[in-house]
């Protein structure tokens, strides 16, 4: 129990992911706001911090059950693995629910206006997660593959034209907050993903593809907020200083 005490929340869901179902059913952001101890997020959400690490190493006894340990992941492979699997998704999900969010407002939205302020905050992220994964893929997953190739030749590793790693990174974690703070508000509109008693099929799947959206972005934003930032500025610095 010291152990996991000492560590902040995105260190633990970062060492076995299915803790993050815990912090979810708490409604603690363990992404965006990893950082935090489990005594802060205790404090701040009126939880007894005891009671919360005895959940947390409940699922950790319980073996690995298959799950993915992606820290031990190299660096190029994890970016390969965001861009392919959580990019993508992103991409093919976008259009899909913006049909189903317009059909929605158009037969429901006099009775629920709600709808509309959801769809707003949803075409927002569209876009703005677009120009988002467009800087990644174009910027930063490259830089982070240069340096993967030059830890592993030994050889001198160019400058970067943005001058550190972590330059972009701050932009990228920031974005991630936005994103994170517009989905919560998704959520607090559509209370918790749940249609009202007079939602059709169409609201059903529609509420259900955003739920998935958003656990789909909570993962992608952690694997790239406490994995693949934090072990990229460390390999930077190595690079800078191999003694």
């Amino acid at each position: 129990m010291e152990n996991t005490l000492k560590k902040n929340i995105g260190e633990i869901v970062a060492e076995d992911y299915r803790t993050a179902q815990i912090f979810k059913n708490h409604k603690i952001d363990f992404c965006c706001k990893g950082n935090r101890s489990i005594q802060e997020v205790a404090d701040k959400n009126n939880l007894d911090a005891d009671l919360l690490l005895k959940e947390i190493e409940g699922v950790q006894l319980q073996g690995d059950g298959g799950n993915t340990d992606f820290k031990s992941w190299p660096l190029d492979l994890l970016a390969d693995y965001i861009e392919k699997k959580h990019h993508r998704y992103v991409a093919e999900r976008i259009p899909v629910l913006q049909q189903y969010l317009n059909k929605l407002c158009q037969v429901h939205g006099e009775r629920h206006p709600e709808l509309f302020e959801i769809t707003e905050h949803f075409n927002a992220s569209a876009g703005e997660l677009a120009m988002h994964m467009k800087k990644e893929e174009l910027i930063v997953f490259p830089a982070v593959r240069k340096m993967v190739q030059a830890n592993q030749t030994g050889t001198q590793m160019q400058p970067l034209h943005f001058g550190t790693i972590q330059n972009p990174i701050q932009v990228m974690m920031q974005e991630h907050d936005n994103e994170g703070e517009r989905f919560r508000h998704i959520e607090a509109l559509s209370n918790g993903y749940t249609p009202p008693a007079d939602g059709c099929t169409t609201y059903n799947v529609t509420y259900s593809l955003l739920k998935e959206f958003e656990d789909d972005l909570h993962n992608h934003i952690h694997l790239e907020n406490n994995i693949l930032f934090p072990k990229a500025e460390i390999l930077e610095k190595q690079l800078a200083d191999p003694s």
